[in-house]
C-alpha cells in the first residue's frame, strides 16, 4: 500500500493526466473537424461510406485480437519489469503481423459481402497502420502506469497532425479515398518513429519469458473476449447499417456520429488512461477517503461528459448547417439522436476500470459480454422495425436496460455510487427530453 503522505501525488499526477488527455483529445478532434471539412469538400460522400467500412474490418480485427497487454501492465506487479515488458513487446508484434494477414484474407469476401469491389485493395493496404503499430514501444504503456502522460500526449498528438496534414495533401493531388489510407498509414509510421525516438527508456528486444508470458495470456484471455464484445459496441452500428444503407447515406451518417460521439470518446479516453492507476492504488472498498476521492473525480467526469453531450444534443442541426454542405444535412438529426442516445452510457462509463485494476478481467467481460449482446439485438430489432431511427431507439433502450449490470460490477469491488448514478439518470432524463422535443422536425425527418 502506497503511504499516506504520496497518495495526493499520485491524485494531481491523475488531475494533469486527464488535463492533458482531454486537452491532447480535443485538440485532435478539432484539427480532425477542420480537415474533415476540407476533404468532404474534396472527396464523395461515397469515400466516407468506403472508410466507415474500413474502419469496421480493421477495428473489428483488432478488438477481437486484443489480449489486453496496456492494461496488464498497468495493473501487474510486474509492470516495470524489462523481461516482462519484452514479452509483452513480443506478444504485440506477433499480433500486428497476424492482423495485418487477416486483414489481405478478409478484403475479397468484405468486398462481396458490402458489394463493395473496391475494398479488395483498399483493406490489405489499411491494414498496414495494424503491422505498424504492433512495433509501438512499451514505454507508452509504461507513461500510462504511472500517470507520466505529458510527453506522450504529445507525441501523440504530433503524429495524429502529421497524418491529418498528409490526408489532405493527398486528398487534394489524388481526389480518392486512397488519400484517407495512405495518409492514416503515414499518421501511423510517424507515432512509431516518434515514441520510439522520443520516450526515455530502454529499447524493447525480442524475448519470450514463460511466467511473463503466462500472466499476461491469463489476464489477457478475458479481454480478448471482452474486445471482441467491445467490438459490437462501439461498431455495431456501422456494421449492421453497412447492409441497410448505400455508401452515401453510410457516409452522411459517419459524419454524424463523428460529431456526435466526440464526447463519450473523450470521456473514454480520459478515463481509460487515469482511473486504472487510482482503483490500484486507492481502492474505493479500501476508506472512506478513496471513495470520496474518486466520487468528486465520477462527478466531474459525468458532469462535462454530459454537459457536451447536451450541446451536441442541442445544437447539432444548426452546426452541420453551418459546417457542411447540403449533401450533409442529414447528418444534424443523426447528431441530435446519437448524443441522447449515448447520455445513458455516460453514467457507468467511470465503473468498468475498478475491476480491470483488481485483475478481475472475467466478471468485466460477462458485463461486456451481456452489453454488446443487448444492444446489438435491440439495434438490428429497431432497424428492422422502422430503419435508423429505430436502430438508433433501440441502442437507447439498450443501455438502459443493462446498467443494473454495470452497478453489480461496480458493487463486486465497492465503486457503486448510489447518488451520482440517480442524479445522474435525473439529469440524463431532462437534457434528453429537451433535446428531443427542440429537434422534434429534423428528428421526424430522419429515416
Amino acid at each position: 500500500m502506497e503511504p499516506a503522505a504520496a497518495r495526493p501525488n499520485l491524485f494531481a499526477r491523475a488531475l494533469r493526466g486527464g488535463a492533458l488527455t482531454a486537452g491532447s483529445y480535443a485538440i485532435t478532434q478539432v484539427l480532425r473537424l477542420a480537415s474533415n471539412l476540407i476533404l468532404t469538400r474534396l472527396l464523395f460522400p461515397e469515400a466516407f461510406g468506403l472508410m466507415a467500412l474500413v474502419s469496421v474490418v480493421l477495428v473489428g480485427l483488432a478488438m477481437f485480437s486484443d489480449v489486453g497487454i496496456g492494461p496488464a501492465i498497468a495493473q501487474n506487479r510486474r509492470g516495470d519489469d524489462p523481461d516482462f515488458l519484452d514479452t509483452a513487446w513480443t506478444i504485440n508484434v506477433g499480433r500486428g503481423v497476424f492482423l495485418w494477414l487477416a486483414t489481405c484474407a478478409l478484403a475479397l469476401p468484405a468486398a462481396a459481402l458490402y458489394g463493395a469491389p473496391e475494398l479488395a485493395l483498399l483493406l490489405p493496404a489499411a491494414g498496414l497502420t495494424l503491422l505498424v503499430a504492433g512495433f509501438n514501444p512499451t514505454r507508452i504503456d509504461t507513461a500510462n502506469r504511472h500517470l507520466l502522460l505529458g510527453r506522450v500526449t504529445a507525441l501523440d498528438l504530433i503524429a495524429q497532425v502529421i497524418g491529418i496534414v498528409a490526408m489532405i495533401l493527398l486528398a487534394l493531388a489524388m481526389r480518392s479515398v486512397w488519400a484517407l489510407v495512405i495518409g492514416a498509414i503515414i499518421g501511423s509510421a510517424a507515432k512509431l518513429v516518434l515514441m520510439h525516438v522520443g520516450l526515455p527508456g530502454r529499447a524493447n528486444r525480442f524475448r519470450w519469458e514463460k511466467p511473463a508470458a503466462t500472466e499476461l495470456i491469463g489476464f489477457g484471455k478475458w479481454i480478448f473476449l471482452s474486445t471482441a464484445c467491445g467490438f459490437l459496441l462501439s461498431q455495431g452500428d456501422k456494421a449492421i447499417l453497412g447492409a441497410y444503407l448505400p455508401l452515401d447515406q453510410l457516409g452522411v451518417y459517419n459524419i454524424g456520429y463523428f460529431l456526435a460521439s466526440f464526447p463519450i470518446l473523450l470521456g473514454g479516453a480520459v478515463t481509460g488512461r487515469i482511473l486504472i492507476p487510482l482503483y490500484r492504488d486507492h481502492p474505493p472498498a479500501g476508506s472512506a477517503a478513496n471513495f470520496a476521492r474518486l466520487r468528486r473525480m465520477r462527478n466531474g467526469v459525468t458532469t462535462f461528459i454530459l454537459a457536451l453531450l447536451a450541446v451536441m444534443a442541442l445544437a447539432g442541426v444548426p452546426l452541420v448547417g453551418l459546417l457542411y454542405d447540403d449533401r450533409y444535412a442529414a447528418a444534424g438529426a443523426i447528431v441530435v439522436a446519437i448524443a441522447c442516445v449515448q447520455m445513458p452510457a455516460v453514467i457507468g462509463m467511470t465503473y468498468d476500470q475498478s475491476a480491470l485494476a483488481a485483475g478481475d478481467s472475467r466478471s468485466y467481460f460477462l458485463v461486456i459480454a451481456a452489453r454488446a449482446a443487448v444492444q446489438t439485438l435491440a439495434f438490428l430489432i429497431g432497424a428492422e422495425i422502422a430503419g435508423l431511427q429505430g436502430a438508433l431507439t433501440g441502442q437507447g433502450i439498450a443501455l438502459l436496460v443493462v446498467h443494473p449490470l454495470i452497478v453489480w460490477l461496480a458493487r463486486r469491488h465497492g465503486a457503486w455510487d448510489a447518488r451520482h448514478d440517480l442524479g445522474g439518470f435525473l439529469a440524463v432524463a431532462v437534457l434528453a427530453s429537451v433535446a428531443l422535443w427542440w429537434n422534434a422536425g429534423a428528428l421526424a425527418a430522419l429515416g
